[in-house]
Order: structure tokens, then C-alpha cells, then sequence
């Protein structure tokens, strides 16, 4: 009796979850690790995914947000420590794990997606792969959240070759490093947490991001044009330790995985219409959008972005090719 009490209060201690009784069903409150502002597009995913599994779990599953990396996770760290149950549900962002597996690089790969069509496209062309990816560190891919296409944010336009050179600029993975760097910019990859304290100390002068990353960040306050690029439409991931799921009753489950359904649906949806809202508030706060760039600037970064292009299909090998030959299938 004393070895299986302690047990569930270390399971409570880890997970919130309260044993009740076999048949009863349990309380359950979860910590959801993010490192973006609340306003941010994947921030509303999350909200809305919680609103629904606390509808559809009666209340039984409460999830608590801790935006602005208030736990002290950064993307980077979350796939690990939501596999090893130090937090039990994080979003985060893809480029970031990378270093984890190739495979995570695939939605950021520069100028294979430019819609929301293509971007879902890609991604079930992976669907399987991503799965797998967390089902062997323990945990369970709940949904995926789209980015707005990236551009460049800077302090004048980004729309040369010129423009680029030595420009100190940050990259949100190793992808776009490669890139930027190939086109002649001195890039320095950071995660989304780290930029503006970055811009207010003159660090960079210039982004990566889409319009939706420099609107929940306010970055007018220090730069003042946005390049349209559409670079890439890159991926968040929202994962659950498996040990959590498996911990919850069966409605319990079942609530967990419409609710991911629903917001899968939801945020598909949402990301169409973001673009002309973002630049709304954008021109609302005086920055400069360049929506035109020459078509020798595009195959100059095209070009540039083929390094990143062709190490990803190197490093997946035929699996790889697999992957991409599905996606142009599916075009």
C-alpha cells in the first residue's frame, strides 16, 4: 500500500493527475510550455486547443500556458524535456530541433512552400515520419501549427543582393543560417525568445521572421520594413509525454485527441487569413512593406537556399527523396 501511494503522488507531482479510483475520472493539470508571446498565431492555437479539451473533458483537463518561455524552455529544449517528463506538453517550433533529427529542417527548407496548401502538402508527405519521430522519444504529436510565410525584417528594404552583404541578421534555424550566409549576410541563429532583447541591444539589424512573428513582437519599435519573401511556411509541433496520455482515462484520451483534431482543423484555417491582418497592423504602425522583389534578387536567394536544400536530402538519404517525391505528387 505504501510503495503504490507513492507512486501516484510521484505521478501527481509530475503529471497533476490525482487517482481517484479506478472508475473515477481524475483531475488533470498540465503546464504547457511556449516560448511566444500570447497574441502570437500559435499561442491562439494553443487557447483554443485548451478550450475545447476542457469542453470536451468536462473540466477534467485544465492546461495552464506558460507563454514567453515563463518556464525557462526555449524550443530547442522542450523535445527533450517533454520526452523525459519535465514538463508534459510543449509547442515548438520545428527548425529548432534540427539538431535532433534532419527531419525537423524539411518545413523550413527555403522556397519549397510559399501556401498553406503547399505547406500541408509537405507536411503530410511527412505526416508519418513526424510520428514516428516522437513516438520514440516517448511522446505523442498532437497537431501541427503552421507559420505565415517568412520574410526579412530590417531597418531599411531587404530587397537586393546588395542589401545583404555583412548585413547582421538573425536566422530561426540552421536552414536559414545556411541561406543567408550563402547570400553574403552575417546571420546568427536565434530562438524566437532572444530576438528582441537582441534588436534592443544592436546585436542584429535585421530578422527572419514572418509578419505574424514581428507583429506579436512589436518589432516597429525598432526596425521599420518587412521584405516579403515567401521564404518557407515552417511548422510548430505540439507533443505530449506519452506517459501523461497514457495516465488518463479513456474518455480522458479521447477528449485529448478531438480536441488536437479540432485545433489541426482550426489553425489550417487560420493561418489563410493572417497575412493581410498582420500587415494591417503593420501599416498601422508606419512599416514599410515591400511586396515586389526583382525576379534576379528571387534566383539569387533560390539559388543560395539550394545548399540548405541539397544537405537536407543528403542527410534523409532515400527516405528523403521519398518524402519529396510524395509532395510533388500531391502538387
Amino acid at each position: 500500500m505504501q510503495n503504490s501511494a507513492l507512486k501516484s503522488a510521484l505521478l501527481s507531482l509530475a503529471f497533476g493527475f490525482c487517482a481517484l479510483g479506478s472508475a473515477a475520472a481524475a483531475d488533470v493539470s498540465w503546464d504547457m510550455a511556449n516560448e511566444y508571446p500570447p497574441t502570437n498565431i500559435h499561442s491562439e492555437a494553443d487557447t483554443f486547443f485548451a478550450e475545447r479539451l476542457a469542453e470536451l473533458s468536462g473540466g477534467s483537463i485544465e492546461i495552464t500556458h506558460q507563454f514567453g518561455a515563463a518556464l525557462g524552455y526555449r524550443s530547442k529544449d522542450q523535445f527533450d524535456a517533454v520526452g523525459d517528463g519535465a514538463i508534459p506538453i510543449a509547442d515548438s517550433f520545428s527548425g529548432a530541433l534540427g539538431g535532433i533529427n534532419p527531419l525537423f529542417l524539411l518545413s523550413s527548407l527555403p522556397f519549397l512552400t510559399t501556401t498553406a496548401d503547399d505547406s500541408r502538402a509537405l507536411y503530410e508527405a511527412a505526416k508519418s515520419d513526424y510520428e514516428k519521430a516522437f513516438a520514440d522519444n516517448n511522446q505523442i504529436l498532437l497537431f501541427v501549427s503552421p507559420w505565415p510565410p517568412s520574410g526579412l525584417w530590417g531597418k531599411t528594404p531587404l530587397d537586393s543582393k546588395a542589401s545583404l552583404a555583412g548585413l547582421k541578421m538573425r536566422t530561426y534555424d540552421a536552414n536559414g543560417t545556411m541561406t543567408f550566409k550563402a547570400a553574403g549576410a552575417a546571420p546568427v541563429q536565434l530562438s524566437f525568445a532572444d530576438v528582441v532583447p537582441q534588436l534592443s541591444a544592436g546585436g542584429i539589424d535585421a530578422v527572419q521572421n514572418s509578419a505574424e512573428g514581428g507583429v506579436s513582437s512589436k518589432y516597429w519599435e525598432y526596425l521599420s520594413d518587412f521584405t516579403e519573401l515567401n521564404y518557407s511556411m515552417p511548422l510548430n509541433f505540439i507533443h505530449l509525454n506519452k506517459d501523461a496520455f497514457d495516465a488518463l482515462t479513456d474518455e480522458q484520451k479521447d477528449a485529448v485527441m478531438t480536441a488536437a483534431k479540432e485545433t489541426q482543423s482550426h489553425i489550417w484555417k487560420a493561418v489563410v487569413e493572417r497575412r493581410a491582418k498582420n500587415y494591417d497592423t503593420m501599416r498601422a504602425n508606419k512599416i514599410t512593406i515591400i511586396t515586389d522583389i526583382s525576379p534576379d534578387y528571387a534566383a539569387f536567394l533560390n539559388e543560395a537556399g539550394s545548399v540548405a536544400r541539397d544537405k537536407w536530402l543528403s542527410e534523409m538519404g532515400a527516405r528523403g527523396k521519398e518524402i519529396m517525391d510524395a509532395y510533388a505528387a500531391s502538387k
